[in-house]
């Protein structure tokens, strides 16, 4: 209950989940307002919403300074994170280890289809989505080494768009108002300079 304080904020009036320590900013959205302060801005998209193919898939990748997405980063790809980490390493080396980056990263692997972590498995379930979860979960280390190798410190946000329902109350998917699609994983963190290797392994 109660108003929970914010990260960051666009500047409004009224504005009751701000607090001393929200980073309030004057501009319409985050990216642009870290652009504004210096940060390079990276999008890496994975679901169909960045793909440039439709009008949609260009909004959001649009207000990055450089937007990533290809066929090998969504969602039917069994290698998609690998290939994303790929692109992630590219870009980061490109950046000069003095200039802030915001890198966002839309990791297409939980979402359905998510069988083909699987093999066999005709149909995607709890099951499929644990294996798709345990797939990103080897590879992330390789994310956080990228970042921290920069010789900064480094905020985590990692957090989900939706929920997937199972078979709950007869639903599958996520387009629909339930309390599994509602219910969705976030947590932050402050990863210090040199605390992940290049195996993608803590220090």
């Amino acid at each position: 209950p109660g108003p929970h304080p914010r990260l960051f904020a666009a500047a409004f009036p009224g504005s009751v989940s701000a607090t001393e320590d929200t980073w309030v900013f004057d501009a319409p959205d985050v990216v642009t307002a870290l652009a504004g302060r210096g940060y390079h801005t990276v999008c890496v998209g994975g679901v169909g919403f960045f793909n440039p193919a439709s009008p949609l898939g260009r909004v959001l990748p649009g207000l990055f300074a450089e937007a990533h997405w290809e066929p090998e980063f969504g969602v039917t790809a069994p290698g998609c994170f690998e290939a994303q980490l790929d692109r992630v390493d590219r870009v980061v080396a490109t950046v000069p280890a003095g200039r802030p980056l915001f890198l966002f990263l839309n990791v297409a692997a939980l979402h359905q289809p998510n069988r083909h972590y699987l093999p066999g498995t005709a149909d995607d379930d709890l099951t499929s989505h644990a294996a798709a979860l345990a797939y990103v979960d080897r590879h992330i280390g390789r994310l956080f080494a990228a970042m921290t190798g920069r010789g900064r410190p480094c905020l985590v946000v990692l957090c989900s768009d939706h929920g997937t329902a199972y078979g709950e109350d007869g639903h599958t998917g996520h387009r629909f108002g339930h309390e599994v699609v509602w219910t969705v994983p976030y947590a932050q963190v402050v990863l210090e300079p040199g605390t992940w290797n290049r195996t993608g392994t803590p220090t």
